[in-house]
């Protein structure tokens, strides 16, 4: 297994285990299941094991299997603040209380503020005297390090990255979110900062796994004689600035064949001719988009406060993925920050228009990609999501 370490000097496995996708029966997880997965991973080097609050069970079955296996000091735990939830410092103190009981441990070694997708947030967070409560876990060694995730906008990122003296930060990000949500420009920014960056759906929730037809063809012609799923994840650790590349793995033959690439994959090992293959797949993966929106960001500020590149991403992956999951995404990465920039703000200035390399039409592919994206229902529920959050 390969290696990176942290602001500390700790090291963390290129390959991490995302514990959201515990194989379930009847609702409940598969304890033992999950009980042998984990530690043939950890057998085969994986330390960094990442959690949520709010993973049904995950926090719980996590702790049950590394206390009962005596192995708590041999990883590092990753988990969450639904930061979303709190309204209170003590409300924030007892989640993390009661996350230590579930995890049967005395610290968390990497404590992440989760699904960031607006400053505001954090400065909420401020307002409860979070960077005091911080500290003192800190000294108390209750917490290791800080940092948070991300859903939202290369320049919501980067402002959060300046908000705070970060340990880490965990972002979306793939061959096909390559420029959306943090994006390349996002992850760089945080390595050139010094803050380790984990990276979460590396494979597009198995997007990138089951590719079409032609772009398996395509693959297969290369004669590099590696799966989807290695393409994918040798394009990632590639890249210098990634540190940990997690994975929800849920069999013994998925742990193997992870950690097999993990070990075999070195920064700077793709060629050019590897890259120009993931870019002839990408395109054949893009063939079915509805607006050829390269993210550019050319056509950005909007002057009225439209997330151009951010709704025709969705917009693009109503038509390559299906309705309901991007749907889902754009309402939490863009109907949820303070300042959505829906595309009902549109005056049709045509401003960004005079600056699109690709000459898209763009007020009238707005409003189409507004139809589809916010449906009567989904407006509702999003208009009632904003009200909770105070936005």
């Amino acid at each position: 297994m390969n290696y990176a370490f942290d602001r500390n000097g700790r090291k963390i496995s290129r390959l991490g285990y995302g514990c959201m996708r515990f194989t379930r029966k009847g609702g409940m997880i598969d304890h033992r299941k999950a009980e042998k997965e984990i530690l043939h991973a950890l057998e085969l080097g994986v330390n960094y094991y990442d959690t949520a609050y709010v993973y049904p069970g995950s926090e719980k079955c996590l702790g049950r299997i590394l206390h009962d296996g005596r192995c708590r000091d041999a990883v590092s735990i990753a988990t969450k603040l639904p930061q979303y939830l709190v309204r209170t410092e003590s409300a924030m103190e007892a989640i993390f209380r009661k996350q230590l009981a579930r995890l049967r441990t005395d610290r968390i070694d990497y404590y992440l503020m989760h699904m960031f997708t607006d400053l505001s947030e954090w400065e909420r967070l401020q307002t409860l005297r979070i960077e005091e409560w911080i500290r003192r876990h800190k000294a108390g060694g209750e917490i290791g390090s800080i940092g948070f995730s991300f859903h939202g906008d290369t320049g919501t990122f980067l402002r959060i990255l300046d908000a705070y003296d970060w340990d880490l930060c965990q972002i979306q990000y793939n061959y096909l979110d390559e420029n959306s949500q943090a994006g390349r420009a996002g992850l760089q920014a945080a390595a050139a900062r010094g803050v380790p960056v984990v990276i979460m759906e590396p494979l597009r929730g198995g997007r990138l796994v089951h590719l079409p037809v032609k772009a398996r063809r395509e693959l297969e012609k290369s004669g590099k004689g590696c799966s989807p799923a290695e393409l994918g994840l040798r394009w990632l650790w590639d890249q210098p600035e990634v540190t940990c590349v997690l994975s929800g793995m849920n069999s013994l033959e998925m742990i193997d064949e992870n950690a097999r690439i993990a070990s075999q994959t070195v920064t700077g090992g793709c060629t050019a001719e590897d890259l120009a293959l993931v870019e002839r797949i990408r395109g054949i993966i893009r063939e079915r988009e509805k607006v050829p929106c390269t993210g550019c960001r050319y056509c950005m500020p909007c002057p009225h406060g439209v997330d151009i590149p951010g709704i025709f991403h969705y917009y693009n992956l109503m038509h390559m993925e299906g309705k309901g999951r991007a749907r889902i995404e754009f309402a939490r990465n863009i109907g949820l920050r303070r300042d959505a920039g829906f595309a009902s703000r549109c005056a049709g200035c045509g401003r960004c228009e005079a600056h699109c390399p690709q000459h898209i039409r763009i007020p009238e592919m707005l409003k189409q990609a507004d139809a589809d994206l916010r449906p009567l229902l989904l407006k509702i529920g999003i208009a009632a999501a904003r009200r909770f959050m105070g936005r």
